[in-house]
């Protein structure tokens, strides 16, 4: 039972750490797959092979040389000078995602709760502080929690849509982006993705009892963030083009269920953008003590104040903006992580 609980433990937090402000909000789903139509599901397919295989992967390295943190998976999969800069690199997206993340954070309260946004980033702000000074065994504990329940949203929604005289949209959405847009786009989502999902992957796997629960965890949580994407992909398409217009897209489809599942929903959210981002720091934490060897509480408090700051640009520009080039830089990194699987 405890091998069972592990394995269970390691593929929430898989899906924690993929299900962010982008994905749990809709955004990354409209950007990256609905608006191009039916092929999208063919897509979605295909990253959540990528997934699966390349997280596994991540995890079983960091087992074998137990990493203290990415900087090591990166200096051992691309030697130490390279792997060095490809970790530099890390730490400016991961600090990038983190503020879109507390961004996120902050628009959930003002756009849906109708509290001030500056009210969200301090909430989410003081719960990170106090679970990331914790450690990793909090931060999957907290992904247990909130990823089933984040299931369980997922499938009302999904029966709703089919419910819908629209349920049948994803199947004949036309799109007149071309098959080099419409292919690229999971290999984008899926490469920043991955890229920054080493942050908190390096250390589950360093910390796992065994390579076996290290493969069924992380498939658990490959399978699981397809089934996801597919079913929000469904549920958009139902309402497209219209629900692109709305800053939480997610929020529109359920608020046909009532309020109370609206409101319990939009806690739902925060609950995925708030694990995505104590994953994001708590891996920045790691680089950045391993480099300057700094207290780590301190290395904690100055990067929760520099998110803040940035995160006060706003959630859809930051995500709009930082996700698509933070996703063709990351490229480069799957390139590499796929070659170097080949060449071993």
């Amino acid at each position: 039972m405890s091998r069972i609980g592990e394995i269970i433990r390691i593929g929430f937090t898989y899906v924690g750490t993929i299900v962010g402000a982008g994905f749990a909000s809709g955004q990354e789903i409209l950007q990256f797959f609905t608006r191009y139509g039916w092929m999208a599901l063919l897509t979605i397919m295909l990253s959540s092979i990528l997934f699966i295989w390349l997280g596994v992967k991540m995890m079983t390295i960091a087992y074998t040389m137990k990493a203290k943190s990415y900087e090591d998976l990166n200096r051992m999969l691309f030697g130490a000078k390279i792997g060095s800069y490809v970790s530099l690199f890390m730490l400016v997206v991961l600090f990038g995602i983190s503020t879109v993340m507390l961004a996120g954070g902050g628009t959930v309260f003002a756009e849906q709760l109708h509290l001030s946004y500056q009210t969200g980033l301090l909430v989410t702000l003081f719960a990170s502080y106090w679970i990331i000074s914790r450690g990793i065994r909090t931060i999957m504990t907290v992904n247990t929690i909130v990823v089933p329940i984040m299931l369980i949203f997922s499938c009302l929604i999904v029966w709703h849509t089919m419910h819908s005289p629209t349920a049948d949209n994803w199947l004949r959405m036309t799109s007149d982006y071309s098959p080099v847009a419409i292919w690229t786009a999971p290999l984008l989502y899926t490469a920043f993705n991955l890229a920054t999902s080493q942050a908190v992957l390096v250390p589950v796997g360093a910390t796992a009892s065994s390579k076996a629960v290290i493969y069924w965890g992380g498939g658990l949580g490959g399978v699981l963030i397809g089934l996801l994407l597919i079913g929000a992909h469904f549920s958009l398409s139902s309402q497209m083009p219209g629900i692109a217009q709305m800053d939480i897209p997610m929020a529109g489809l359920i608020l046909p269920l009532g309020n109370v599942l609206h409101i319990l929903y939009l806690f739902v959210i925060f609950g995925e953008i708030f694990t995505t981002f104590i994953a994001d720091i708590y891996g920045l934490v790691l680089q950045i003590e391993q480099r300057t060897k700094w207290n780590n509480q301190l290395i904690l408090l100055v990067i929760l104040t520099l998110c803040y700051l940035v995160s006060l640009i706003g959630f859809k520009t930051l995500l709009t903006t930082l996700y698509p080039l933070f996703g063709m830089i990351s490229i480069v990194w799957l390139t590499l992580m796929v070659w170097r699987k080949q060449a071993e």
